[in-house]
């Protein structure tokens, strides 16, 4: 295929929930007519926002926040039914006594931040105090009493064993919803989707065979990824095995009563529903 003459700029995230399409992608896609950055989803959220991106793998919040921007790809998600496994509260106590204690939240990700306030105030009812920050760039957490965290510093302070409490929000979501737990969209900026038509779906179409073959290929990237955390193979196997990476209906209702929940909050556009999906 001819490059164009724009550059599609895309967004992103190289945590090891992503390895199965990111890892494929860097292997066999050479377009120097599509430029990627990688980047944290908090990022990659304002990245977009900015219009330095064209599309990418964002928070799902930042979807609800600013919906007139963007259009979803279809078929794409980075999604839980029940446990994810890399997004957990970590607590010196059990989470429904958290009230007034200080919650220390991750600073990589909108979506978790809104997820845990919603699994804390509404479903459990309690009004912890929050700072924002990374426990693993943090020397002392002497008075912080459970920790948010996210993607691969999650998967290390779970292998750590520190916090007696270990609270997944997949999980908790679904135990409360009985729906999946959307965490991040690929997203793209209206005007991409308007100028750009071709460049879009021939993106689209080598990130569904990306992680088409990544899931085929599971093993064999367990091994390449594993020692980043570090974490044994077998264990990385079982992780990305249990991801789910589609956006059916039942996720797509998942996503939709998240964002109504926003909205009760004020922490989203009315506009985020019903949901934009193209491809």
């Amino acid at each position: 295929m001819a490059a164009t003459s724009h550059i599609a700029r895309i967004g992103m995230v190289n945590f090891l929930n992503t390895a199965p399409l990111y890892e494929i992608w860097k292997r066999t896609v050479s377009r120097p007519d599509w430029q990627v950055t990688e980047a944290p989803p908090s990022t990659l959220n304002r990245l977009l926002h900015q219009g330095a991106l064209d599309l990418g793998f964002i928070s799902s919040h930042e979807y609800a926040l600013h919906p007139e921007e963007y259009k979803i790809l279809g078929n794409l998600s980075i999604s839980a039914t029940g446990k994810v496994g890399s997004v957990f509260l970590f607590s010196q106590v059990p989470p429904m006594e958290l009230d007034g204690r200080l919650v220390l939240l991750s600073s990589q990700s909108q979506t978790s931040v809104n997820l845990i306030k919603i699994i804390l105030e509404k479903f459990y009812r309690v009004q912890p105090r929050y700072e924002t920050g990374l426990a693993t760039e943090r020397s002392d957490l002497s008075g912080i009493d459970a920790v948010l965290s996210i993607g691969d510093e999650a998967l290390l302070l779970a292998s750590e064993g520190r916090y007696p409490h270990q609270l997944d929000l997949g999980e908790a979501w679904q135990r409360e919803t009985s729906l999946p737990f959307v965490f991040a969209v690929w997203a793209v900026r209206e005007e991409f989707c308007r100028n750009e038509p071709d460049q879009m779906v021939a993106i689209h179409h080598e990130l569904l065979r990306c992680l088409d073959e990544g899931r085929q290929g599971l093993m064999e990237i367990s091994r390449i990824v594993a020692p980043r955390i570090p974490m044994p193979v077998e264990a990385c196997f079982s992780y990305l095995s249990g991801m789910e990476y589609d956006l059916d209906s039942r996720k797509q209702e998942g996503l939709t009563l998240f964002y109504r929940y926003l909205i009760e909050r004020g922490e989203a556009s009315p506009a985020a529903v019903p949901l934009k999906i193209c491809g």
